[in-house]
């Protein structure tokens, strides 16, 4: 009984950690989204923003037209875009890791955020007569759909080439990846090329992200697909915690695991898709979150999934409160705040798996 408590002790600690972090991450993310809300070049104190939101939650008239336009309309759907992006991000780099069984797995650096772009970049710049001649939403819609397609394409060609007879090569995904990623890069910054003036400063918004352009339309149009994806994750846990054993051990475990494959490429392709198509391209958001996570609470996806969800979220969010205040009243791109932080992270991971450091 003695060395059965024992043994059991570790997990107990670990699934007790792991609650404890979803808790702090949510509190964390809840004080991120109230400092988005309230910074800014025209500020406004915590206690005014609630004050404004429960009135615009009731049904009140504004006090303040001015504060509640800046509230509502400009910082809401931008916070609410920020953090589905996020955690989207996030969740698609902890199913690719789990997938490839490699930290070093992200949606940006095997070029799946590439060819989502490229899809996107496409239909801005030869379907523009198209587009035009299309209602609204339609035209926003198209942006989505073309850049899933891109993202979908990249990941499918990307499977196929890295997995021979069953076993996926790491290195090889990782090479094609980079090729892929090459690939897609050339041939949109040919369609750049090609691009008017007008186009070229539509462009400008997929090659860095930014989450300015969020309105309430792209928030409902960008939300369905992203939620059931975060729905969806927590029912293909088990099977990537299977996976870590290998693909012949997940088997034996009752893992249908070409249908797990299927699920994951197809999950990972619909978020990324549509991130790409409202925020544009953000890099290392996939692989800095769940990699820390893993490190912080461990590797049972039944908990880092929905922590990589939380995590990702305030990360873009505060990402994007820097990214208004630093040159305000301009605003910084955000994948270069990204950038920032995750290259590093991402260069440490490379030298801590190559035994030079330990971290």
């Amino acid at each position: 009984m003695t060395v059965l408590a024992s043994a059991a002790a570790p997990d107990g600690d670990r699934r007790g950690r792991a609650q404890l972090a979803l808790i702090l991450l949510a509190v964390l993310l809840v004080v991120v989204m109230a400092a988005a809300l309230a910074t800014g070049p025209y500020g406004l104190p915590v206690g005014r923003v609630l004050q404004i939101m429960a009135d615009w939650l009731a049904g009140r008239p504004a006090a303040d037209t001015t504060e509640r336009i800046v509230l509502v309309d400009i910082r809401l759907p931008r916070l609410l875009l920020g953090a589905l992006v996020g955690a989207a991000l996030a969740i698609a780099g902890a199913m690719l890791q789990g997938l490839f069984r490699n930290p070093l797995a992200d949606p940006g650096l095997v070029g799946v955020s590439s060819g989502a772009g490229l899809g996107a970049v496409l239909v801005i710049v030869t379907g523009g007569a198209m587009l035009a001649s299309l209602p609204a939403i339609a035209t926003i819609g198209a942006l989505p759909i073309a850049a899933f397609l891109g993202g979908f394409a990249t990941t499918i060609i990307l499977y196929a080439i890295a997995t021979r007879r069953g076993r996926t090569s790491v290195a090889t995904m990782l090479l094609a990846g980079i090729a892929l990623g090459a690939f897609a890069g050339a041939i949109t910054s040919f369609l750049v090329y090609r691009a008017t003036d007008a186009q070229l400063r539509e462009l400008t918004f997929w090659t860095m992200g930014s989450l300015a352009g969020a309105t309430w339309l792209k928030l409902a149009i960008a939300a369905p697909p992203i939620l059931a994806v975060l729905a969806l994750s927590p029912l293909i846990a088990r099977g990537l915690d299977a996976l870590v054993l290998g693909e012949a051990e997940a088997r034996h475990l009752g893992i249908d695991v070409e249908k797990l494959k299927s699920l994951i490429v197809f999950a990972v392709a619909v978020v990324v898709g549509v991130s790409v198509a409202f925020t544009g391209v953000i890099g290392f958001v996939g692989i800095v979150v769940p990699h820390l996570l893993r490190l912080a609470i461990g590797p049972e996806h039944r908990t880092l999934l929905p922590a990589s969800a939380l995590l990702g979220a305030g990360l873009l969010i505060g990402a994007d409160i820097v990214c208004r205040m630093v040159v305000a009243p301009a605003e910084l791109p955000i994948g270069i705040v990204t950038a920032i932080i995750g290259a590093p992270f991402f260069v440490s991971i490379l030298l801590r798996r190559r035994g030079i450091v330990d971290l």
